[in-house]
């Protein structure tokens, strides 16, 4: 399938009851031929009104750290686990994330990157491990059949706490060399 026919198929779902709530799926952007893909949690209030992923005060955030490191957003894909945004920004239920982990899956298939990177805890309990801890386990490499994947702190969590900053950039200097060595 495409990206374009897995969103049809996503716009219309009401699988849980976020889809009846929300103001516009968001389902991605991006390059759809990205070697690089960015997968966090849920979208938050400006993404469900624009109907795309990391665009409020956490996007423009992960933007600087792109440009930082040398990576056009452009160039990379960017999405969420869940397409429909939970009530007051919680976290999202493992019943809501089951209802959409299909759509992802489908975008990994349609995409086909090379590089997973998990943006925050949560979407690391579910792509890589339930048992991820991410003030542990941050920036550590696992290879998940033709993926490499890591996770790094979500940026709304670098919002609320700049002392996680430092290791924040050092995590996209890595993601950086791994992206580099498989565009080549």
């Amino acid at each position: 399938m495409t990206l374009d026919e897995i969103k049809q198929k996503c716009d219309v779902c009401r699988a849980c009851p976020l889809g009846q709530t929300k103001t516009n799926t968001v389902f991605g952007t991006g390059n759809e031929r990205a070697a690089l893909m960015f997968v966090g949690e849920a979208p938050g209030q400006q993404e469900d009104e624009t109907g795309v992923p990391f665009v409020g005060a956490a996007g423009k955030l992960l933007d600087k750290y792109l440009l930082a490191v040398g990576i056009p957003r452009n160039d990379v894909y960017i999405c969420n686990i869940l397409k429909c945004r939970p009530p007051h920004n919680r976290d999202p239920k493992p019943e809501e994330e089951d209802a959409c982990i299909q759509y992802l899956r489908e975008q990994v298939r349609a995409v086909s990157p090379k590089v997973i990177v998990c943006l925050g805890r949560i979407a690391a309990m579910r792509l890589i491990s339930p048992e991820f801890k991410i003030t542990r386990d941050h920036g550590k490499w696992y290879e998940r059949g033709a993926f490499s994947m890591c996770a790094v702190y979500h940026p709304s969590a670098l919002l609320r706490d700049e002392s996680k900053k430092e290791d924040m950039l050092i995590d996209m200097m890595e993601i950086k060399k791994r992206y580099d060595e498989v565009v080549k």
